[in-house]
């Protein structure tokens, strides 16, 4: 997975088995993890629930599938296709606090607002607590979907787990105790992909799908608000090739003041802006259409409200958009863009490889097929070919018209 992200002053981007910070106000040393260079599962360890059934030792080629920083910007997390979870500390400076395994490849971390849990969802539906301030106790299960699991986030109180997966649903838990539900949210006609509680309005959940369309909603009730079809907003068509009409939502990220949120959708080379106004009969308003050279890849605000864009391009890789005057302005030079451009720069070769890998949640769309319309269709052509095949009926003689005609006449004898 390649994803960007700011933890405190610290760039942050993943790009196949490595994870990079980069300080932007200082002249600091990156740090780099790389998974492949990491520890490996001890042989003894048993895995029990692993993917196949144990019947044979599954082995991964230690691509990170998923990372995460908590709210402070003091911790960090990643997980990778090994089934390790690395748990990092930021401050004062960078270092590796733990490593730990899952039982199932994962999809989404989180930390918990109060940074002493770090949850885990995997692709078999269930999520997992991992304890922060115990960084070698092995996760526990927290509770479970019937189908993969996508998107985790919580509330600001913690008091709330909010779910999404595979079949359209999102789910509201509570998370001391999740086997109480609170709500569904229910609206979506495909898999869930993004979710985001906005800052600063703590009631309000923003949910992306695979059906194009990001709603907002009043998650503890389960009440829908407002509902977007990007396809209506983008200017910039999706790219060729590209066999969904819909496009699918991979990223909804929000500023730290909650005054702009910016929706990435996969292959389309826009970014669209929101509005939030919780006064206005809009509460989710579409601001502004941002058009890019190239599809972008992930996108992530800093502190100071920029939007950094990853973009599928080997010779600008990374951009910066601040806004001015109304409208969204690239910032060609800057101190912060240089320093993480150099540090990318040894892994832009990995990136091209990462994006020719494909789309994260091709696979995921649902296959609609009309069973009634193609039995139709194929009785009729049975029909035309037996009225094909069929003969001819012979032209009938007098004698025999005559006797169709009059069947119930008797024979009379002859005098």
């Amino acid at each position: 997975m390649t994803a960007v992200g700011f933890c405190g002053e610290w760039f942050v981007f993943t790009c196949d088995k490595k994870l990079v910070a980069v300080h932007t106000k200082q002249a600091r040393e990156p740090f780099v993890f790389d998974c492949s260079a990491a520890e490996k599962r001890p042989k003894n360890t048993k895995d029990d629930n692993n993917s196949d059934g144990g019947a044979s030792e599954e082995t991964g080629s230690d691509k990170v599938l998923a990372f995460t920083v908590s709210p402070s910007g003091k911790l960090a997390a990643l997980t990778d296709d090994s089934k390790r979870l690395v748990l990092f500390q930021s401050e004062p400076s960078w270092r590796c606090i733990s490593i730990r395994w899952v039982v199932r490849r994962c999809t989404s971390l989180l930390f918990s607002q109060a940074e002493d849990q770090l949850l885990v969802a995997d692709k078999s539906g269930d999520v997992y607590c991992f304890s922060v301030a115990e960084p070698q106790r092995e996760g526990e299960l927290k509770m479970g979907h019937l189908s993969m699991l996508l998107a985790v986030t919580t509330s600001p109180d913690d008091k709330y787990i909010i779910t999404a997966d595979r079949d359209e649903k999102i789910r509201v838990s509570h998370l001391r105790s999740p086997y109480n539900i609170q709500s569904f949210c229910l609206g979506h006609q495909q898999f869930v992909s993004a979710l985001l509680v906005p800052p600063g309005h703590p009631h309000w959940l923003l949910s992306g799908s695979g059906d194009g369309t990001v709603k907002l909603w009043e998650y503890e009730s389960g009440r829908k608000l407002q509902s977007w079809d990007l396809a209506e907003l983008e200017e910039t068509p999706s790219s060729e090739g590209d066999k969904h009409k819909k496009p699918t939502v991979c990223r909804i990220a929000s500023s730290v003041d909650a005054r702009h949120v910016a929706v990435l959708c996969e292959r389309v080379s826009t970014v669209q802006f929101f509005v939030l106004d919780r006064e206005a009969e809009e509460k989710l308003a579409p601001h502004s259409t941002l058009p890019l050279p190239r599809c972008p890849l992930d996108v992530t605000f800093d502190p100071e409200g920029r939007l950094w864009v990853l973009m599928d391009s080997g010779d600008a890789p990374l951009q910066v958009y601040a806004r001015r005057r109304g409208s969204w302005e690239r910032d060609a030079e800057t101190p912060e863009l240089n320093r993480a451009t150099e540090a990318f720069k040894p892994h832009w070769e990995t990136l091209e490889a990462c994006t020719r890998a494909g789309d994260r949640f091709e696979h995921l769309h649902k296959v609609t097929f009309d069973n009634v319309a193609a039995y139709l269709q194929k009785k009729q052509q049975r029909l035309e070919e037996q009225r094909q095949k069929r003969p001819a009926a012979p032209r009938a003689n007098g004698s025999k018209k005559a006797k169709t005609e009059t069947p119930g006449a008797a024979t009379q004898p002859s005098t």
